[in-house]
């Protein structure tokens, strides 16, 4: 019998493992084979001098056969940070593989964040929060308004249509039962947002002044009509007090209830205490205005000084949020010094004649070189009894004093208010009404301001 089997020496044996080899070359990439002299089989050690050994590696030489080598890691890469280049090796420059190794170029660190530390006031309130959450949010909702205190009737009540109070829109309401309502009119409206600007409200007194160097101008009547128009409106109490040292006459134009004045206020001012004993000493009108009246000897009543009405007026204060004050003709007199020292705010009352007009910028002028700067800035100026007829330039004279004054308000002449008798707002005309509801208004703006 002929032996089948096959010598390693054999031709087919070297062959096959030359195959082998060629195989193992191409599934091993990156790796040298270098056949040594005299040998038939392949090294797999590169013995160039940038190899590092010239042995196989001893887990190659263990390898069982039929197992591929696991090929090497590819060099790493180094790129600069920043750069957005292309990469660079550290063999790039030249430096053989295996050469010394060429560090990167330092990569410059951006600057820190600044870190923002909370005020003392934020911090505090963050450890309040968390040792008290609880304490923390009802303390918040408190400054929020949350809570019961939203249960209002402006905040929780659907809005609705005022009611017309006047002309055919007022008709129409009533007669569809109030189920057709077309709104206020023009005037309707602004005469809303007038009244609103007198309701201003006040915190403790403030005491109003009505001055005119000259007399028969309508200075007692404007107090008077000032004080109508802010009682009837204002839910607090409102009083006028009869300043003028010459026969004052503001006590009859109210009904009279006592006999009382401001001379025997001033001889009870250590028995007055509440509201119920100074009630004692006033008139009280139907629109809610309370009068302490001159008395009837100009004798008696040019003996007060500074001092007397000062008094009175600190008296006034504790138990009334508005006193409106009239005064004389004489603003040299101690009298009307006094109430102007004592004064927040002054309306000055001029006719619609030359010599009037005249006379009130000459009391502004005093003011101004008086130390009473402020008051002329804030006073509002007042042309009474105008006529249709009248030859001044209104126009002008307005312009005038709206530039030395806050506000500037013509009153027509009235027939109910030439009288000089007890007068109520609603036997006005139509048009005076308006004027003094404008009045008390561009007052009212003032009050917000401290005295």
């Amino acid at each position: 019998m002929v032996d089948q089997s096959r010598d390693d020496d054999s031709p087919d044996s070297s062959d096959e493992r030359s195959s082998d080899v060629r195989l193992r070359m191409r599934a091993t990439p990156g790796r040298k084979v270098v056949m040594r002299p005299g040998e038939g089989r392949p090294s797999d050690v590169d013995p160039s001098p940038a190899s590092p050994a010239a042995q196989p590696p001893a887990a190659d030489a263990a390898r069982p056969p039929g197992v591929e080598p696991v090929a090497p890691p590819r060099p790493v890469r180094l790129t600069q940070a920043g750069a957005g280049g292309p990469e660079r090796s550290p063999h790039a420059a030249g430096v053989p593989e295996g050469g010394p190794y060429q560090p990167p170029d330092p990569i410059v660190e951006p600057p820190p964040t600044p870190v923002r530390v909370p005020p003392r006031s934020a911090r505090s309130a963050g450890a309040s929060r968390r040792r008290n959450p609880e304490g923390a949010d009802a303390a918040q909702r408190k400054r929020q308004g949350s809570g019961a205190s939203q249960f209002t009737s402006d905040h929780m009540l659907l809005p609705k249509a005022s009611a017309p109070q006047a002309g055919w829109r007022k008709l129409v309401f009533q007669l569809s039962g109030g189920y057709v309502n077309v709104g206020l009119s023009a005037a309707e409206a602004r005469e809303r947002e007038l009244i609103a600007k007198l309701k201003t409200p006040v915190q403790g007194c403030r005491r109003l002044a009505v001055i005119s160097r000259k007399g028969g101008v309508g200075k007692t009547t404007t107090t008077l009509m000032l004080g109508h128009m802010f009682a009837s409106h204002r839910g607090d109490r409102v009083i006028a007090l009869d300043g003028n040292p010459d026969a004052g006459s503001l006590g009859y134009r109210v009904r009279r209830e006592t006999t009382n004045d401001i001379m025997t206020l001033l001889s009870s001012h250590d028995s007055v205490h509440r509201y119920a004993d100074i009630r004692a000493f006033t008139n009280q009108a139907s629109s809610r205005l309370e009068v302490v009246a001159a008395s009837d000897d100009p004798k008696i009543t040019e003996l007060l000084v500074e001092s007397d009405y000062r008094r009175v007026v600190e008296l006034l204060e504790v138990h009334y949020n508005l006193v409106c004050m009239d005064t004389g003709t004489g603003v040299l007199e101690s009298a009307t010094r006094g109430i102007l020292a004592l004064a927040d705010q002054v309306v000055v009352v001029m006719g619609p004649s030359l010599d009037s007009g005249r006379t009130a910028s000459s009391t502004l002028d005093w003011l101004e070189q008086n130390g009473h700067e402020e008051l002329v800035r804030n006073s509002v100026a007042v042309i009474n009894s105008v006529q249709r007829d009248d030859l001044v330039d209104l126009d002008r004279v307005e312009r005038h004093f709206g530039a030395r004054c806050r506000r500037v308000v013509r009153v027509p002449w009235d027939p109910q208010l030439a009288a000089g008798a007890e007068t109520d707002l609603d036997e006005l005309q139509p048009a005076t009404r308006r004027a003094y509801l404008e009045l008390a208004a561009a007052v009212g703006e003032g009050l917000s301001e401290g005295p």
